[in-house]
């Protein structure tokens, strides 16, 4: 029987791993960088809307 090797991949030469290496790390730099970004904005808005709810509440409460 013989063994087919059609699907295996060519190994990469020290020169392609580095390449690959830094893109990939080039990558998650870059989602690193975005996720902090979204957190940041998630946690201002979140704050945003607090502080219009507790001015609505203390509001509220004058009034009654």
């Amino acid at each position: 029987m013989t063994e087919d090797t059609s699907f295996r991949r060519k190994p990469l030469t020290p020169e392609q791993r580095q390449a690959r290496d830094a893109a990939r790390r080039i990558e998650a730099e870059q989602a690193i960088r975005d996720h902090e970004a979204a957190q940041k904005a998630f946690y201002a808005n979140r704050e945003r809307l607090r502080a219009e709810r507790l001015a609505r509440e203390a509001a509220n409460k004058a009034k009654a």
